[in-house]
C-alpha cells in the first residue's frame, strides 16, 4: 500500500463516527449549519478571487440575445455570491439542493437590485426539470461540480437547458498535479473534507468531464488560486453549446 493510500485509510478510520452519523441519516442536520459557514467563506473567496471572477463574467454579455434580457441559470447558487458580477438587466434563475440558503440568498438579492430574479427552485444539478429545454442563454456553475453526485449528468442537464450558441460558465477547484504534495494532501484529507464540505471532493479531475461534455467550443484554463493549498488548483472558463 502506498503512503498516500495508508494515510487516507487512517483519516477515513478517524472519520468513523461521521460515517456512522451519515449512515443513520443524521448528517442532513448539518445542511442547516453549512450555509452559515459557506456565507463567510464566499465573502472571503470573492475578495480573494475578485479579479478572476470579474474577468470570467465580463464575457457574459457576449451571449445576450438580440432582443430581451440575458437569461442566466445559476446551478448551486448557494448564497448568491456571484450576483454582483452579473451585468445589469439580467434575468436570473437560481437552483440549489439545499433550501436553507434562502436567508442569505434573499440578502444578496436585495443588495443586487440591478438584476431581475425570476425564480428559486430547490433542485440538484443532475435534475433541472424545473427549467425548460433551450430556455436560457447562460448557465453558471462555480464551486459546485466538486459536490454533485453525477458530474456528467449535471453537464448534460446544462446543455439541455442552454439555447444553441449559449454558454456554460465555470470556476471550480480541482485535483492537483499527481506529482505534487498538494495531490497527496488532497487525497489524505478527502475522507474528512467530504463531511465538512457538505459532499465536496477535492480530488476530482473536473476538466476531463468538461472536455468530454460535447461543447462546440471550450475555453478552459488551469490556474492557481491564492487560497488554501488543498483547493488552490482551479479550472476556469466557459463552454459554448
Amino acid at each position: 500500500m502506498s503512503w498516500m493510500k495508508f494515510w487516507t485509510a487512517v483519516v477515513s478510520a478517524l472519520c468513523l463516527p461521521l460515517h456512522l452519523i451519515r449512515a443513520a441519516g443524521l448528517y442532513e442536520g448539518y445542511k442547516r449549519i453549512f450555509p452559515v459557514w459557506l456565507n463567510r467563506f464566499t465573502t472571503a473567496y470573492n475578495k480573494i478571487m475578485h479579479e478572476q471572477k470579474t474577468q470570467l463574467f465580463r464575457s457574459l454579455a457576449e451571449f445576450a440575445p438580440a432582443r430581451g434580457p440575458l437569461t442566466i441559470l445559476e446551478v448551486g447558487c448557494g448564497t448568491g455570491a456571484n450576483f454582483q458580477f452579473y451585468p445589469a438587466g439580467c434575468r436570473v434563475i437560481c437552483t440549489d439542493p439545499n433550501p436553507h440558503f434562502q436567508k442569505y440568498l434573499q440578502s444578496n438579492i436585495e443588495k443586487n437590485d440591478h438584476l431581475t430574479y425570476d425564480a428559486f427552485a430547490v433542485a440538484s444539478g443532475e435534475d433541472l426539470r424545473a427549467v425548460a429545454d433551450e430556455s436560457v442563454d447562460v448557465v453558471v456553475c462555480t464551486l459546485v461540480l466538486c459536490s454533485v453526485s453525477d458530474m456528467a449528468q449535471t453537464l448534460r442537464e446544462a446543455l439541455r437547458v442552454l439555447r444553441h450558441g449559449g454558454a456554460f460558465f465555470f470556476l471550480e477547484h480541482v485535483a492537483a498535479d499527481p506529482s505534487s504534495w498538494t495531490y497527496f494532501l488532497q487525497h489524505v484529507i478527502q475522507p474528512a473534507w467530504y463531511y465538512f464540505g457538505d459532499g465536496c471532493e477535492v480530488t476530482r479531475e473536473t476538466w476531463k468531464y468538461l472536455e468530454n461534455a460535447g461543447f462546440s467550443d471550450l475555453k478552459l484554463r488551469h490556474i492557481e488560486a491564492p487560497i488554501a493549498r488543498v483547493v488552490k488548483p482551479h479550472v476556469v472558463g466557459y463552454g459554448i453549446k
